[in-house]
């Protein structure tokens, strides 16, 4: 699941608990309204405030028989409704004793919620409404403006009084709380689950690796001896072919290529998924990829590889290993994979970072693939393993850095990018 789905499925649930509580909202109200309506003797206008209710009951029944029944809720709808519970809630207290009416502390319920689930601007928003809501209630009180047997000036004198003024510091204190350690205490929370949901998929790629590098080890152990088997024959082919110059040149590419196994599977063997020192080489960074764009560039003659090296400053010396290389080689062979008949590298550092951009002129990537990515054994090929950019990808977080792939938005084909940092790298 992408982080956008998981957003969008976490909306849909407090959607559908924002219903349950507007629901038990509307029933209270309700049932207050019966009661007051039974032991009050003072006069307030109870077909204004059925009305709000009414409104409020029937917007909610269309939320529920509308609800999206995919994950397509974004947080704006979601406010949305948040504010339009604010607005219900100011119209009732309106009609209902304005700022003086005990229940005027329900304000903070939709400010709360959007503290708890809403990054910063929604909630900023959000005490702009209930804070403005709660000053017109203060200010245009309903009684005064609509009850003509009391002098307003009095009637104004009576509701801005000392209880009043009281309650109205007490909210703003709340929503200065609010907003300042309960914001920060739930976006605290919130990088914590965030850096819990990186660490727990990290422990899983690496699970993954550990079980790969197993698999490796074992397939080498294996593979050994039949490929030593097959060194020794050819070996033995060409001194007995010696005078059969056709036939000697295809044992030597047939020996070449099991040379090449043999060391393929040492490597495999000795170091699987793992950076050591002793496996490590200085090089000049520039003189670095031109030399696996050469070797990759001999063993891909249909393909053209172009590199591009920053000339600003000084190319940096690095220890580097093979596993970068092979990461390396893994996306330049899915370029060419892809159809791809023109491949750029450009390389670019700075004091701390060095960057690779892989660009190809491909079949680009599904939407389907492109959501998979980083997934062991999902490949867009027909006979791939889909190991390629799942293994660049370990090694290139297991070095500290990052790697993305998209799909070019001008033409066909894909763009890897790949960040490492400079620090570890240097001599």
């Amino acid at each position: 699941m992408t982080p956008v789905d998981s957003t969008a499925n976490i909306n849909i649930y407090h959607l559908n608990r924002l219903f349950l509580f507007r629901s038990s909202m509307i029933v209270a109200e309700v049932l207050l309204l019966t009661i007051a309506v039974r032991l009050s003797d003072n006069p307030f206008p109870l077909a204004q405030v059925m009305f709000v209710i009414a409104l409020y009951a029937l917007f909610n029944l269309i939320t529920w028989l509308k609800q999206p029944k995919t994950s397509t809720v974004s947080a704006n709808y979601l406010f949305t409704h948040l504010c339009i519970d604010a607005l219900a809630l100011t119209l009732l207290l309106y009609y209902t004793g304005g700022a003086n009416n005990p229940f005027v502390s329900l304000f903070l319920l939709p400010l709360l919620l959007v503290a708890a689930i809403f990054p910063k601007p929604y909630i900023w928003s959000m005490a702009i409404i209930t804070t403005v809501s709660y000053g017109i209630l203060l200010l245009f009180p309903y009684q005064a403006m609509h009850m003509g047997n009391m002098n307003h000036a009095a009637m104004n004198h009576s509701t801005m009084n000392t209880h009043a003024i009281g309650m109205a510091a007490s909210f703003l204190f709340s929503v200065v709380v609010i907003l300042f350690f309960v914001v920060s205490m739930a976006e605290s929370l919130r990088d914590r689950e965030r850096k819990l949901a990186t660490a727990h998929e990290k422990s899983l790629r690496d699970k993954h690796v550990v079980a790969l590098g197993t698999l490796a080890a074992g397939a080498a152990h294996e593979l050994g001896t039949p490929l030593g088997t097959m060194a020794i024959l050819t070996k033995e082919m060409e001194n007995e072919y010696a005078d059969d110059a056709e036939l000697l040149e295809q044992i030597q590419i047939l020996r070449a290529q099991v040379d090449r196994c043999k060391a393929t599977i040492s490597q495999m063997s000795s170091s699987a998924g793992q950076l050591r020192a002793t496996g490590g080489k200085s090089m000049v960074i520039s003189d670095y990829i031109h030399d696996i764009g050469q070797h990759w560039q001999a063993e891909h003659p249909q393909a053209k590889l172009e590199i591009m090296c920053t000339k600003d400053t000084p190319a940096p010396q690095l220890v580097v290993d093979d596993t970068l290389q092979q990461a390396l080689i893994s996306l330049l062979n899915n370029a060419a994979d892809a159809g791809a008949q023109h491949i750029t590298l450009k390389l670019h550092w700075d004091d701390e970072h060095l960057s690779l951009h892989i660009t190809d002129d491909g079949s680009g990537l599904s939407e389907d693939i492109q959501n998979k990515l980083g997934t062991p054994f999902i490949s867009s090929k027909a006979h791939g393993q889909g190991l390629g950019f799942y293994l660049a990808q370990a090694v290139i977080s297991r070095m500290g850095g990052s790697i993305s792939i998209q799909n070019q938005s001008t033409h066909n084909g894909v763009c890897v990018h790949i960040q490492l940092p400079l620090q570890d790298m240097r001599i």
